[in-house]
């Protein structure tokens, strides 16, 4: 009996998905295109934190900030640089900007923790806004516009390149310091974890990937100012998102994503006023009975078919067995 591992299962099955999405775009519609954009947005920013977040349990409200700085690389230069540039440098500006936050913020815990990264949302908008007004007598910015295909196959890109990230950190001793870290720090150190190093370096390069989206994002806009760049909904949906579909789960913040992207279409359709209000519900329910996510329901109960399903095939081989003797 061949057994397949799992770490080569979950790269064919990203290898498949990946070709899949890049094929997508020839056969669907420019709605479909525009809205599975959206989706990679959110699946980035939801991945992104739960890489961090999700086995260290520190919950950053942070991903508006580097969102929003992506935003304002892409208003400052979308006219002069091309994209692949653009996006590059959005991802290495929101690296060396989430180096001295980390530095900062992760030397609290708890809610002093999420709280102060939600306050950096505050602090970034409003002082973008006030260099806007002092140094340039403006409060917005024009942005250049790309064609949707290229918008919708750089954020495919950019997914693509996180997922592998993720993976290879999941192989990695980056992965087991940060679960360590999330059951107990001070056993982590002394087992030899470099506490500071790991949360601070795992944290700036997950802010990447949200920067680069944010550059990408920017471009499906004419118009942007800082309550558009650093909306709080972009740390708070996307958490939602990556709680819902289980921050343990490699691929639960992506479901998670997916799900509530496409039911957040259809709420501010129906209920626009409401809707955020429906996905707080949607999220109590999630933790009053699935404290672990989707992912992992979903999985059980995929193995207990899959345990049934074997278990039904060994008694045919049985009865054949004795049907023939």
């Amino acid at each position: 009996m061949i057994k397949v591992r799992t770490g080569d299962l979950d790269l064919l099955i990203i290898l498949i998905v990946i070709g899949f999405l890049f094929l997508f775009p020839k056969l669907a519609p420019q709605y479909l295109i525009v809205l599975s954009t959206s989706l990679f947005v959110y699946c980035v920013i939801a991945k992104s934190w739960a890489v961090f977040s999700g086995p260290t349990g520190y919950v950053s409200l942070a991903p508006a900030v580097f969102f929003g700085i992506g935003v304002y690389i892409s208003a400052l230069f979308s006219f002069k640089l091309s994209l692949p540039i653009l996006v590059s440098l959005a991802g290495i500006i929101s690296f060396i900007l989430a180096l001295p936050m980390g530095l900062l913020t992760l030397r609290l815990k708890g809610i002093y923790f999420t709280i102060f990264t939600f306050s950096l949302i505050e602090f970034f908008r409003h002082f973008i806004l006030w260099s806007e007004s002092t140094f340039f007598k403006t409060r917005g910015r024009i942005v250049a516009i790309v064609d949707y295909r290229m918008v919708y196959y750089t954020m495919l890109v950019i997914f693509a390149l996180l997922l592998i990230f993720s993976f290879l950190l999941r192989k990695s001793r980056y992965q087991l310091a940060l679960k360590a870290i999330g059951e107990n720090e001070d056993a982590a150190a002394h087992c030899g974890v470099d506490l500071t190093l790991t949360k601070v370096i795992i944290f700036a390069l997950s802010s990447i990937f949200i920067g680069a989206s944010g550059a990408v994002m920017a471009m499906r806009w004419t118009y942007i100012d800082p309550y558009i760049a650093f909306n709080p909904n972009y740390s708070f949906i996307p958490v939602l998102m990556a709680l819902i579909g289980g921050t343990q789960n490699f691929y639960g913040p992506v479901l998670g994503a997916v799900i509530l992207g496409l039911l957040e279409e259809k709420l501010i359709t129906a209920i626009p006023h409401y809707s955020l209000a429906a996905l707080g519900v949607i999220l109590i329910f999630t933790v009053m009975y699935l404290p672990n996510g989707l992912m992992p329901f979903l999985s059980n109960i995929l193995n207990k078919f899959m345990q049934k399903l074997s278990g039904k095939i060994q008694n045919d081989l049985r009865l054949n067995k004795k049907l023939k003797v």
